[in-house]
């Protein structure tokens, strides 16, 4: 445990050196800057107008404030891959990690902390985005979404997914197949999981899309917890994309919020496992 948490720290602490932290605060709040000032003069005109009622106001408030978290879900998603893209492939390549590996720490503890590391950044990052969106349309929407703590919580799971497939892509792959794989299979997951919406509707009904949307969501589950974050946070009766990237027309169970959870706590045990056998 002890070497888990040094090696969370060195992470955090060569983060730091990079500015990648930095980096990510400053788009993150230019991000929350643009979305809060669209919501306010957005509002703004509609009640100057007087044209909107308050069922049309708080259906488009409801989809406003999805269409915003699901940007931070993509942002957050792709904070996830990219900060530990070169973490363990990099420092392999460059031999920095037999420094580490020489001295008196499991491998293990070499994977485990990294990862922990990496997705409390991804947490702070999530938090800070979605407060800001929450935020922005609680003042200037006068809208409080149903839900929160959950959706996040389903955000972050999928978050963690995608991190724990770039670390243990890192632990074989180079930094550049790394990313073209993790990228790749979120990019599967995620047009899987928007075909399986679509032909879900009454009128297709199809129950191959069904099937074949569980299949990769059991690949890959992380647009899964979006899915079901998306859910969370709309009212049933404030529902108006059964469709696309806000739909749930197929809601995610509970059995693959279970399976997430296993998913990346396998990876990562897998992970562990092969960088202990990986020659250095």
């Amino acid at each position: 445990m002890r070497g888990t948490l040094l090696i969370a720290r060195l992470t955090w602490l060569e983060t730091r050196r990079r500015r990648i932290a930095l980096a990510a605060l400053v788009l993150g709040l230019l991000f929350v800057a643009v979305f809060a000032t669209a919501i306010y003069f957005g509002f703004r005109f509609e009640d100057a107008a007087g044209e909107v009622n308050a069922v049309q106001r708080r259906v488009a408030a409801t989809v406003l404030t999805v269409a915003g978290l699901y940007v931070v879900n993509f942002l957050v998603t792709a904070a996830a891959i990219l900060l530990p893209i070169d973490s363990l492939s990099g420092e392999i390549g460059s031999g920095v990690i037999q420094t580490l590996a020489s001295k008196p720490i499991d491998r293990a503890a070499i994977v485990v902390g990294k990862s922990l590391a990496y997705l409390a950044m991804t947490a702070a990052y999530l938090v800070l985005l979605a407060g800001g969106v929450l935020l922005a349309m609680r003042c200037f929407a006068d809208y409080t979404a149903p839900a929160v703590i959950v959706p996040l919580a389903y955000m972050l799971l999928g978050a963690a997914v995608m991190l724990s497939i770039t670390i243990a892509g890192g632990v074989r792959f180079s930094t550049i197949t790394n990313g073209i794989v993790a990228f790749g299979l979120y990019g599967v997951a995620f047009i899987a999981g928007w075909m399986e919406q679509i032909l879900s509707l009454s009128f297709f009904n199809s129950p191959t899309a069904r099937y074949v949307g569980t299949l990769v969501s059991l690949l890959n589950p992380a647009d899964a917890m979006w899915r079901r974050a998306a859910y969370e946070l709309q009212p049933i009766t404030a529902v108006i994309f059964e469709a696309g990237p806000f739909g749930v027309a197929s809601v995610p169970s509970t059995a693959m919020i279970v399976w997430a959870v296993a998913f990346v706590l396998g990876v990562l045990a897998l992970a562990a496992r092969l960088f202990r056998r990986r020659p250095l």
